[in-house]
């Protein structure tokens, strides 16, 4: 397993179009891949579960990646967090 904790950036928080984005680069890994907020976990591969979180600008979220790719999942979800300038 493989994780990282991020703090959100965006002055809206993580809300429909970028969580499309990284519900889609997810989607590329066969990895199971967590988002965690507030003791919640929701499959970031799930539009609905990470949109249900809510999370705001501010936040703190870890990013939790287990399975075969697991490493490079969590360099691409790190990567598209920083390009979309979502969280640092």
């Amino acid at each position: 397993m493989a994780e990282k904790v991020f703090t959100v950036i965006d002055e809206t928080g993580i809300h429909a179009r970028p969580a499309t984005v990284l519900v889609k680069t997810a989607g590329n890994y066969e990895s199971d891949i967590q988002l965690v907020y507030k003791e919640k976990s929701v499959n970031l591969k799930s539009i609905m579960g990470v949109m249900a979180l809510g999370i705001p600008n501010g936040a703190e979220i870890k990013i939790r990646t287990s399975g075969n790719d697991e490493i490079a999942a969590l360099k691409a979800i790190t990567e598209t967090l920083n390009n979309q300038e979502l969280a640092k």
